[in-house]
């Protein structure tokens, strides 16, 4: 019951906010949509506290019949691969609502509703083990945040939820058509059936660039990823945490779930193709990052960049490539959400995102100061960070698969680096440039809670990833030996 504990309970308690109603009741709503995330935090850590390493297959399993004509089921478990997501998802809902404490002033029943439900749903595309279950959730997801850029987010905030929308939706319909596909060549929705199905390499064809269009969007990978600045520059700050942190990886794990296993001939064709959108990412869209003048900008294009190296883990085909990906995911959703709350942070007290703008905050935020430059360091791949871990790993991956490839991959990491100190430097460091910029107070005690949350999982994943990649490795060599490439 676990699992849909995890998933329900914040729904629930989103509801009932909704319900509780106007912005006089504002103090109250703060304080149980706080209580709310953080009970849903703790409901998800017996997942990793009692999982079985020993076990390659799912936990913690609820299979209900839904409808029984057409073998729908209420069914959830997680695996290695997925049971990290899940608590990912809890946690960075608990610090959305932290970061909205004082920011948000209107409707703000609305905002943290929106989000203790857009938690929810999300968890169940992590848990979901029927593939119309796992629609359903996936599809839901886009309303929530739809209604956080459209309603709390910037000037041009209309025109980037309709194109969230719109680009995410239509991904989803082929999706939806391979599900039906599936479900006549089986007579199931059950995934981990699907997983088995005997597939011609003409079908599998098909499947794979079907998961493809959605996923791909989803991630998102180039050249379908001109939806993902424009949202987070519009979106308020809690809404580009969750939209980096947890929604890109919604995409890369359907990759792992659907698109690998179901249709593996496929994806061993198509991986020189899948490689090379990657690279693609990785290195013309660091570039890209390289000339933005504004903060929320670059960092939304170094997230393409990042999750160009999980999709290049996944489709090199070994054990270090593919976890080095999954641990890139995690590590991804604790530097990202401290990277945009940074810079909700400061635009909070400025109102301005523009990196001209600033210079010498260290001057009058030097304790802010200290957090800025350690997440942008962790960004572009720092040793002793979580963002060297899995950029490291998936690069030794690659060097095995084929050196050009591995190389390729590495000037990522002179990129990450060009584009962070370049912005680090005009922000951060220098004399004070303007009179608003010398009136600039430090950090209070709850941002000082955030940031220092975020800073020690950054370092203690950088520091000592045994335990995020004992739970991964099985899972993932589970999928290598199902793809039959497993070079163990």
């Amino acid at each position: 019951m676990i699992l849909s504990i995890a998933i329900w309970m914040p729904i629930v308690f989103g509801i009932i906010i909704l319900g509780s109603g106007s912005d006089r009741n504002s103090g109250f709503v703060r304080v149980f949509a706080l209580i709310a995330s953080i009970l849903s935090f703790v409901i998800t850590l017996p997942l990793v506290i009692d999982f079985d390493v020993a076990n390659t297959g799912m936990q913690f399993i609820e299979n209900v019949s839904w409808v029984a004509r057409y073998d729908i089921k209420y069914h959830l478990g997680v695996d290695g691969i997925s049971v990290w997501f899940v608590v990912l998802t809890s946690f960075i809902t608990v610090i959305v609502v932290l970061a909205a404490w004082e920011v948000i002033q209107e409707r703000v029943a609305q905002y943290f509703a929106a989000f203790l439900i857009l938690s929810g749903l999300m968890i169940g595309v992590f848990a979901a083990l029927d593939g119309l279950l796992f629609y359903i959730f996936f599809e839901a997801t886009l309303i929530p945040m739809y209604i956080i850029i459209g309603v709390w987010g910037g000037k041009n905030r209309i025109y980037a939820a309709f194109k969230f929308f719109l680009y995410t939706l239509m991904g989803s319909l082929l999706t939806l058509i391979a599900f039906l596909y599936l479900y006549n060549a089986t007579d199931t929705f059950d995934i981990l059936t699907w997983h088995n199905a005997k597939l011609d390499f003409k079908e599998q064809l098909f499947i794979f660039i079907a998961f493809l269009m959605a996923f791909a969007v989803k991630v998102p990978m180039w050249p379908v990823h001109t939806w993902l600045p424009d949202a987070h520059v519009e979106a308020p700050t809690g809404g580009s945490i969750v939209l980096a942190a947890i929604m890109l990886k919604l995409g890369a794990y359907g990759f792992l779930r659907f698109s690998l296993p179901i249709a593996p001939d496929a994806s061993l064709y198509l991986a020189p193709f899948m490689i090379s959108l990657s690279l693609i990412a990785v290195i013309y869209i660091g570039l890209v990052a390289l000339v933005q003048k504004d903060m929320k900008k670059l960092v939304a294009y170094s997230s393409i960049a990042h999750m160009g190296f999980v999709t290049l883990g996944f489709f090199i085909f070994n054990p270090m490539g593919f976890e080095g990906g999954i641990v890139q995911m995690i590590s991804h959703g604790f530097i990202s959400g401290a990277m945009f709350f940074s810079i909700g942070v400061l635009y909070d007290r400025m109102h301005t995102r523009q990196i001209a703008d600033y210079g010498g905050v260290v001057n009058t935020m030097p304790r802010f100061a200290v957090f800025g430059v350690l997440f942008a360091m962790a960004n572009c791949g720092l040793p002793a960070t979580s963002g060297f871990v899995g950029e490291f790993m998936v690069i030794l991956g690659a060097v095995d698969y084929d050196f050009v490839i591995g190389f390729l991959a590495a000037t990522a990491l002179i990129l990450g680096a060009a584009y962070s100190l370049w912005m680090t430097k005009r922000v951060f460091f220098g004399d004070v440039a303007n009179a608003h910029v010398a009136e600039l107070k430090d950090i209070n005690g709850r941002e000082f809670l955030i940031l220092s949350l975020l800073a020690i999982l950054t370092i203690g994943m950088g520091v000592y990833p045994k335990p995020f990649t004992d739970i991964i490795h099985p899972a993932t060599i589970e999928l290598l030996k199902h793809i039959a490439v497993s070079k163990i």
